[in-house]
């Protein structure tokens, strides 16, 4: 099997499972979500948000394909791209973090590293723009057959696979925890757990990181 990494763009976006194409629980605030919702069109809202994001900021998230197939994916970007984040209990993010939203690897291509390549990928991206640590809000019910919240909890990924992956918990709650990354920790893991990796996928391709995309003040909204 080969895997490779890409950037997230307007392009690749459509290659993101259907759900997650039309979910703007992150990139709005809750008002403003359920009316999009209402409306019956928030793939527009995603994909605005998006591009607004790229334009500004640049590169907010990545994509693995595995022998050319989409198999996972995550998304990141400041706190204050993310009007989502100040509503959880455990906020706010730290002021020299990045918010790590939403990860995903598809369930076909789960238990082969996928997560940790993907984190990985946002922390070199991270690093190369001055930014010390990733953190993310978990949910520590995800999964439960009486969760109340299933709708909200699909949008979070789950406590466990951030510890998996290096996260350590920063701001404790009962179902909202706060994680966090450092970035060097991140960038320090072992080459001998990538060759591990390699040798459970097959030969795996050179991983080939997109440049950032040049910061502008123009606006696509």
């Amino acid at each position: 099997m080969s895997r490779r990494l890409v950037n997230l763009t307007l392009d690749t976006l459509e290659d993101l499972p259907r759900p997650c194409r039309q979910c703007v629980h992150w990139e709005l605030d809750p008002v403003s979500a359920e009316r999009a919702c209402a409306s019956g069109d928030p793939g527009l809202e995603k994909e605005a948000w998006v591009s607004q994001t790229l334009l500004e900021w640049g590169s907010c998230g990545k994509l693995a394909y595995v022998d050319g197939m989409p198999a996972g994916f995550v998304m990141y970007a400041p706190p204050a791209y993310v009007p989502r984040s100040m509503a959880f209990p455990t906020s706010p993010v730290s002021a020299d973090a990045a918010l790590l939203t939403t990860a995903k690897v598809v369930p076909a291509f789960a238990g082969g590293g996928l997560g940790r390549m993907l984190v990985q990928g946002v922390a070199r991206d991270l690093t190369k723009r001055g930014i010390k640590a990733i953190e993310a809000f978990g949910d520590a019910k995800a999964g439960e057959p009486d969760d109340e919240e299933k709708r909200d909890g699909t949008c979070l990924a789950p406590v466990d696979f951030f510890l998996s992956v290096g996260f350590k918990t920063v701001r404790p709650h009962f179902r909202y925890p706060r994680l966090r990354l450092e970035l060097r920790t991140a960038l320090s893991w072992k080459s001998d757990v990538e060759y591990a990796l390699e040798k459970l996928l097959g030969s795996m391709s050179p991983e080939k990181l997109l440049r950032p995309m040049p910061a502008t003040s123009s606006m696509d909204n």
